[in-house]
């Protein structure tokens, strides 16, 4: 691929011109980035800027068509994000000429000048006139002067090799022209002085610096720069020395931009110590590798591995421009963070939606590498257990770098450089103690300093714990802190070094509180949450949110609550530090009513249910968390932040969640944990496809129900469970889960809760194509239903049945359900179960043959999908819309809107939206007579439905592949696939059984 002259395409046979200016920018897009995907967005605005027009996206794929019957099949690839030019780097000329930039510069910083020269030359010799020729717009002027900046470079410095050489009396007319191109760039003009001088044209030499000087103070009002100064005086001396002057490094080809995170944690001010091993680190860490550099530093807890390591990370930063990522691994709790949910916390940093993060940990893993092969990343994993704990977080590319801390050594870890720290020397400790109480105060009384940092221990915290409470008194004396020290000496028992111990620093901070903060502190502990805002806390104290942030900045001041970053939703947020969290770990158990604490963790469970539903009424499927919400008082201004984001809200709290209800299974507070799992299982959980929590807080709460005995509650988490399973398409877990609720509800006697189940495992039925079953499962909803159950469940019962009846062929049937659906549903404000309704209506129009009925009601649907801003079942109704459309023979105008529905389902992980969009794109590919997409298409489809296990759905794909079959010649196979699929509609009872076979004529199908 040729981008430095003409755009255009190279092969065996020749240069390929492209034809048509867009598909000519389009092709130089991809090329500029080749190996790596554009995004679709990006490259409507490189085609039309400010002003695309509707058909921008179709346009897009019809160039992308263009270009592949040009350059042949699997040159441009399709990616769920936009496009990419699967071609090697190295097979397009700007690559080709960045890589001999490259070597020429390797070459010239080892004196290689001949060589340097040579690699130039043979680079500049690549360009063939004007870069991307033939090629306008915004984006092609930018990157048209960056190619031209990285020319001129170039030639600058082959110039500068050829004059090491001493081959300056042949460049003389060569800088003369360019200094006339270029009359304000000094490097052309120093060089031209060198050449001359090398000629023994000194005065030559220093009057064209005359020159030169005069021109930018007249045109710029500058003098000339150092460099240039410094070339001046050596000509002037005779002691030509060419000055070190900072090449300018080629920029890398523009791509899609890529998101950089920056997570590292504030750094520590006053940072004291540790000079050796910071250089040691920093040098480490800026030192080139052909691997992944790792350094990992280990110590007993309070030895300042965390300060050192974000200390040196916010160093080096600088290195790694592509991002900095930052975790506590929490490696001494029972609940320490699983590197599954840590991959895909870094994955949602690096910017991949969180709907597109795999379900497994070795997937995941694979993800994080292949995103980070090409990237220069700092990776900040502190607090890790053991090996097992980082390994799957270590990227595989060299241009990344780790730093682990740990309370043990890890010599597993191949390659790594470890640091072991000690605490710290006398010297060390005291200067920290300066530092926090000033010199004076401690030249003032040494001894009674020494003391001070003897019976910390010599551990960093300790001593920053003694200074803070030093220096909010300055009228103390230090030996009173020394005596209170001795005095009050005993040892938190995990955490002793040698005979030196801390808590006695700890117990002191935790006196000088008012009784408020002492049990904040104690309950903060025993909770064992790791990050927290003020509302967790306000109901942790029976208290309100002013009066627990006021709580929680006065233990911040004290040094025994450390301020995290401020959250998206403007909160801050706080946590304990390790050695704090044991200490008022221990305070608790010894403090606390065992009563009264678990009251306070239910109270805190309550708050965050009606939290979460709360969050959840402001997102597109909001009426089912209204129908639950509680009447529950909560802060007014966390509830305005909620409203304003309540996804962002939601993603900052949900690790806070999931370890409620953790804690709360864990200790037999079983009508809690299942409250929350079930308020969980209706929010972001089930909108943004979040199964992984879903699985862990429904898993942590039907043990504790099953310890308990709680059948009411176990049938609850497995209904739960059953709907996850359901959401993830994996149908007969689903209905085993639902019979094990119905067992125990039968048991129970729970009337109501039968029918609402049934009402579950009746969509389990009818989606695996048991139509019998299903209606039998529904028939015993309705005649449990009575006028006293809400109108939402009214709606979803005749929503159910009109879904039968359709799939039986009883269209009108079930218009009429469907329209009852639909009353209900406007009786309870539940719009999104209206845009069903109304989605439904069109379909079981479109199975009647009224097209013009069914396009009006598919379309009302889609207005009211985009206003409720569902992305999810937006493609759904697209869908709905598009079978309409082909069948008016008007298929093409929905085709954008389906291959972004695909790519939707695809980052949702939703395998029957995915398979049911394949299958309509082949239904419209076959009504347009594109018989080989079609069938790729309809293959694809067909693959999906089988993985699923939904036999009618296969049914109905191999009719539609039974016709391409038959349109292209392939008779037999045509007929074996129809009496398949023929003899699966007649034993499942549905509609399709009673129709004819499409019939083929002309080659558009029935």
């Amino acid at each position: 691929m040729r981008l430095l002259g003409s755009v255009c395409a190279h092969s065996d046979g020749g240069v390929v011109e492209i034809s048509g200016r867009k598909p000519r920018s389009l092709l130089a897009v991809l090329a500029v980035n080749a190996g790596h995907v554009v995004g679709t967005e990006t490259l409507v605005d490189v085609l039309w800027g400010d002003n695309p027009p509707d058909s921008a996206r179709a346009s897009v794929h019809s160039y992308v068509s263009t270009l592949r019957k040009v350059l042949g099949d699997g040159v441009i690839l399709r990616r769920p994000s936009g496009y990419e030019l699967a071609l090697p780097p190295e097979e397009v000329d700007l690559n080709e000429f960045l890589v001999a930039v490259a070597a020429a510069r390797d070459a010239a910083a080892a004196e290689r000048h001949a060589e340097a020269s040579a690699l130039l030359g043979a680079a500049l010799g690549l360009w063939r006139g004007t870069a991307l020729g033939g090629v306008d717009g915004a984006w092609a002027e930018r990157e048209r002067d960056r190619m031209e900046q990285l020319r001129l470079s170039a030639t600058e410095n082959r110039v500068e090799a050829e004059l090491k050489l001493g081959h300056g009396p042949q460049l003389i007319a060569e800088l003369a022209a360019a200094v006339d191109a270029h009359p304000l760039r000094e490097r052309p003009r120093w060089q031209l002085m060198l050449a001359l001088y090398q000629a023994g044209r000194q005065a030559e030499a220093l009057d064209s610096y005359e020159t030169a000087r005069r021109l930018l103070i007249d045109e710029l009002g500058v003098e000339p720069s150092p460099e240039f100064r410094a070339v001046h005086t050596q000509i002037l001396r005779g002691e030509v020395q060419r000055p070190t002057v900072e090449e300018p490094k080629p920029e890398p080809p523009a791509a899609e931009p890529k998101a950089a995170p920056q997570q590292l944690p504030p750094d520590v001010a006053d940072f004291t110590g540790r000079e050796a091993e910071f250089e040691l680190l920093r040098n480490r860490l800026t030192t080139p590798a052909s691997v992944t550099t790792v350094c990992v530093i280990a110590a007993t807890p309070g030895a300042g591995k965390s300060a050192l390591a974000v200390h040196v990370a916010h160093e080096v930063r600088d290195s790694f421009p592509d991002g900095q990522l930052y975790v506590n691994l929490r490696g001494v709790h029972a609940t320490s963070a699983e590197p599954a949910e840590v991959l895909a916390r870094f994955l949602r940093a690096l910017g991949v939606p969180a709907p597109a993060i795999p379900d497994g940990l070795e997937e995941r893993a694979n993800q994080f590498r292949t995103i980070l092969a090409d990237r220069r990343v700092l990776i900040v994993l502190d607090d890790a257990a053991d090996e097992r704990h980082v390994r799957d977080l270590l990227p595989g590319g060299p241009g990344c770098a780790v730093v682990v801390t740990s309370r043990r050594r890890l010599p597993a870890l191949a390659g790594a450089t470890h640091v072991d720290l000690a605490v710290f020397a006398e010297a060390e400790a005291t200067a920290l103690l300066e530092t926090l109480v000033g010199t004076d105060r401690v030249a003032r009384e040494p001894d009674a300093a020494a003391d001070i940092v003897r019976l910390c221990g010599h551990l960093p915290l300790a001593v920053r714990i003694s200074g803070a409470r030093l220096a909010a008194r300055p009228q103390w004396p230090l030996r009173l802190m020394a005596t209170r020290l001795r005095e009050r000496h005993q040892l938190l028992d995990e955490l002793s070094v040698g005979d030196m111990e801390v808590r006695g620093s700890l117990l002191l901070s935790y006196e000088g509180l008012t009784d408020a903060g002492r049990h904040t502190l104690r309950m903060l502990g025993w909770l064992g949450t790791m990050e927290f805002a003020s509302w967790f806390v306000a109901p942790l104290l029976d208290v309100d949110v002013p009066a627990a942030d006021r709580i929680l900045e006065r233990l911040a001041d004290s040094y025994l609550l450390d301020t995290a970053l401020v959250d998206a939703t403007g909160s801050p947020r706080y946590q304990l530090h390790d050695l704090t969290r044991a200490f008022a770990t221990e305070r608790a158990e010894a403090e606390e009513s065992p009563a009264e604490a678990l009251a306070s963790l239910e109270r805190v469970v309550q708050c965050a249910v009606a939290m979460v539903d709360e969050a959840t009424s402001h997102m597109p499927r909001g009426w089912s968390a209204r129908l639950l919400a509680r009447d529950n008082a909560m802060d007014s201004g966390t509830l305005a932040r909620l409203a304003a984001d309540p996804v962002g809200w939601f993603d900052a709290e949900r690790s806070v969640f999931v370890t409620l209800v953790e804690r709360a299974s864990e200790l037999g507070l079983v009508t809690a944990s299942t409250s929350l799992a079930a308020a969980l299982s209706a929010s972001v959980f089930t909108a943004r496809n979040q199964f992984d929590q879903w699985w862990q807080t429904h898993s942590a709460a039907l043990r504790a129900a099953d310890l308990a005995g709680d059948e009411a509650s176990k049938a609850s988490l497995y209904v739960g469970l059953g709907r996850l399973r359901q959401e993830q398409d994996r149908l007969d877990e689903a209905g085993d889960y639902y019979g094990r609720a119905l067992e125990i509800y039968d048991r129970l006697g729970d009337a109501d809760a039968i029918t609402m189940t049934n009402l579950d495992l009746a969509t389990v039925q009818r989606e695996r194509g048991e139509l019998t079953d299903a209606m039998r499962s529904m028939r015993a909803v309705l005649s449990a239903l009575t006028p006293a159950h809400p109108p939402q469940v009214h709606g979803r019962v005749a929503h159910g049945i009109a879904m039968i009846h359709v799939e039986q062929g009883d269209f009108a049937a079930g218009i009429r359900e469907y329209e009852r659906a639909l009353v209900h549903y406007q009786e309870c404000d539940n719009r999104f179960g209206e845009a069903l309704a109304l989605r439904a209506i069109g379909i079981a129009h479109r199975g009647l043959g009224d097209l013009t009925a069914a396009a009006t009601y598919c379309g009302s649907a889609l207005r009211l999908m985009v206003e409720l801003g569902d992305p999810h079942m937006l493609v759904y109704t697209v869908q709905a819309l598009a079978k309409v459309r082909i069948r008016q023979g008007r298929g093409d105008e929905e085709h954008a809107a389906l291959l972004d529905g695909l790519e939707t389902c695809s980052q949702l992980q939703d395998g029957f939206g995915q398979a049911l969009v394949l299958r309509t794109l082949g239904e419209l590919d076959l009504a347009a007579g594109r018989l080989d997409d079609a069938e790729q298409h309809l293959q694809r489809s067909l693959q999906w439905w089988t993985a699923l296990a939904l036999p009618l759905w296969q049914a109905r794909t191999m009719r539609d592949l039974s016709t391409v079959l038959a349109l292209t010649g392939r008779v037999d196979q045509a007929d074996a696939m129809w009496a398949t699929a023929r003899e699966t509609f007649e034993r499942h009872g549905s509609h399709e059984a009673m129709e004819p076979r499409p019939s083929v004529a002309g080659g558009v199908t029935r």
